[in-house]
């Protein structure tokens, strides 16, 4: 194929248009005319000989040969960047822009305040979008379909088109209210005897306990399912529920609110133990697609955010 007759520019106007599933807003991302936009998508048809878009029930979806195109050409813009300007110099302080983020309420109650913070003084043109956590699934594929920037969130295992990076290694940790009829003598059985809180933003019943429960051929009762950790201290409070949490959320958070032991906390006054089996702890992730690699305000929140949540 002959490059010198193709318009390269055409492969930075159908990201957009594969990123956003439809025209006006792949329009207004790269601040074109609908018009142009139109037009654009039509040489791009005649380019790769398929229509790409197609109209659906509630909107336009991508067509396979389209889907197709999403990863090679993320990568190839992301390369192309690299190679014109591979250490980019952006003044934060001119920048305007919304950086979109999703991660559970914790750890997010732990850094969206020194987030805040460090944007105000250092980027002030940036404006920060924290949305819920789904689950890692749903994370990767709003931030391959461009809806999300970043995710902090658990993932084993990403494709090569996004970057990840390991910030810190979780442990668990069992707590239930001062005076609970478990806490005199908490063991297993103890344990088992009361039903349990889980936290889950997908709504599942079963979590890393029930896995390490059924290795014993026990099980155990969720009575509550709950999305978010805030919701866990005033059901602990006023029942005899047992939550499983991650130890960081009984620590203190950033901005010197403490955790656990003081009772203006969120977890305070509460009894905290040691799990009686061993449950394997997770590794919490901070992921972007490669396309946000060159984005300089993407890249100063997650450098921000991996900062704070290392610490």
């Amino acid at each position: 194929m002959n490059l010198r007759g193709i318009d390269l520019n055409l492969l930075v106007v159908l990201q957009a248009l594969l990123d956003e599933a439809h025209v006006t807003r792949a329009a207004e991302r790269l601040g074109l005319s609908q018009p142009a936009m139109s037009n654009a998508l039509e040489r791009c048809r005649h380019l790769f000989g398929d229509p790409l878009l197609e109209r659906a029930k509630g909107g336009m979806r991508l067509t396979p040969k389209a889907e197709a195109l999403r990863e090679p050409l993320s990568r190839l813009l992301a390369d192309a960047a690299r190679v014109i300007d591979p250490h980019p110099q952006v003044d934060l302080a001119t920048l305007r822009q919304t950086v979109r983020i999703v991660m559970a309420d914790y750890p997010a109650v732990m850094v969206v305040g020194p987030l805040h913070a460090r944007l105000a003084a250092s980027a002030p043109g940036i404006n920060l979008v924290v949305e819920p956590w789904h689950g890692a699934a749903d994370a990767l594929d709003a931030m391959a379909r461009g809806r999300l920037d970043l995710a902090v969130s658990v993932f084993p295992a990403v494709e090569a088109s996004f970057h990840r990076e390991e910030l810190l290694h979780e442990q668990y940790a069992v707590c239930m209210r001062a005076g609970h009829p478990a806490a005199k003598d908490f063991n297993l059985e103890r344990w088992l005897q009361y039903p349990h809180v889980l936290v889950s933003g997908r709504g599942e019943t079963r979590g890393a306990l029930d896995q390490a429960l059924l290795a014993l051929q026990r099980t155990r009762r969720v009575g509550v399912v709950v999305p978010s950790f805030l919701l866990v201290p005033p059901l602990l409070a006023s029942s005899d529920l047992i939550a499983m949490v991650p130890r960081r959320c009984l620590r203190p958070v950033a901005g010197g609110v403490g955790v656990g032991g003081d009772s203006s906390s969120p977890f305070g006054g509460l009894a905290v133990f040691e799990p009686p089996i061993a449950i394997e702890g997770f590794a919490l992730h901070l992921a972007w697609h490669a396309r946000r690699q060159q984005d300089a305000g993407v890249r100063f929140v997650a450098g921000v955010v991996g900062e704070l949540l290392r610490g």
